[in-house]
Order: C-alpha cells, then structure tokens, then sequence
C-alpha cells in the first residue's frame, strides 16, 4: 500500500483498472470505494479526492473513459473502407464493444442513480457513447457503399443501429455461462451485410 502524501502516477488508471477487477472478481454488488481503493493497493481516501462526487462520480468517469476508447477506435472505421473485409472491419468494432470495459461497466452506472444521472449528462453534453460508436459505423457503411462494397439498397444507419443495439443487448443480458456473444455478434454482422 501507498503510504501517505506519496504521489501515486495516474491514478484515475489505476483505480479504474481495480474498479473493473472488483467487478469482474465479485459482481457489480462488490464495487465499494473501499473495495477499489484495496485493490489498487492504495489509500482509502484517494478515490474520494480524485472523484469529489465519490462513488457515482467515480463510476460515471469509468464507464465514459472506457467509452470514449471504444468511441474512438469506432472512429477510424471510415478510414477502413475498402480495406480487408466489411464483415471483419463491422467485427473488430463489435468486439470492442463487446469486450471493452465502457460498455461492459454501463450497466453498472445505470444501476446507481447517481452515476446514472452523471452519466447521461456527460452524454448529452457531447461525451462519446454508443450514439457515436453508431455513427461511425453507418459513415463507414456508407463510404462501402460508395465503393460498391455494400449494396445502395442497405440502409447503413439502420445496419449501425442494429449492431449497436445488439452489442448492447448482449452485455446487459450475459451471464457467466452464457453463450459466447461474439459468435452471435457474426452471425448478426452476416445477416446485415
């Protein structure tokens, strides 16, 4: 543990990487400022004097941090046309979302009021969420189309959708033991294009 008035480096990091190891180990039920602050191997009070709003505040910035990674590699999509396959650029994003702590953790901020609140706040004030990860894809499927790798006939903002509103289904409804999402996340990927 960290004595004291020693400076510990990143420490939004470091207690998001341990926020997401105390829910991966024991539920979202175990996430507590206490739990986070032991598993980073830190003191009890930094979380509180990096994140003055405590918990939620906490748990907001985890899930928007880690969104805003998912966000931003979706943002290089368009980039991608005309590059590998469509089916392998739409998987690369889809796993990211799948498998990235943001949207994994967001069900996790909903569930706390507060942080919800937060959360939804920081979304409308323009952070990267889901909305922008489906942007990114449509404007990838549209620049295939433009290419003719993508059929004019295929509604690219529907398709965003559709993959977006899938990854999220399948986050909020896994369980351990639960069928591998990101088959089901092919198969979905095929059926659109």
């Amino acid at each position: 543990m960290s004595p004291r008035g020693v400076a510990v480096p990143d420490v939004r990091e470091l207690l998001f990487a341990a926020a997401e190891r105390v829910v991966a180990q024991d539920g979202p039920g175990a996430l507590t400022g206490r739990a986070v602050t032991a598993e980073a191997g830190c003191a009890k009070g930094l979380l509180h004097t990096h994140f003055a709003g405590g918990l939620d505040e906490f748990v907001a910035a985890l899930v928007l941090d880690r969104l805003a990674g998912t966000a931003a590699l979706a943002a290089d999509l368009p980039d991608r046309a005309g590059q590998g396959t469509v089916a392998e650029n739409l998987s690369s994003v889809a796993r990211a979302l799948l498998t990235s702590a943001g949207p994994a953790m967001a069900g996790l901020a909903l569930t706390r009021p507060g942080a919800a609140a937060l959360f939804r706040e920081a979304l409308t004030a323009g952070a990267p969420g889901f909305t922008t990860v489906q942007t990114s894809i449509a404007s990838y499927l549209a620049a295939e189309q433009h290419l003719g790798r993508v059929t004019t006939t295929t509604d690219a903002e529907a398709c965003a959708l559709a993959l977006v509103a899938t990854a999220h289904h399948l986050l909020m409804t896994s369980w351990p033991g639960a069928p591998e999402p990101t088959s089901q996340m092919d198969r979905v990927i095929a059926a659109l294009i």
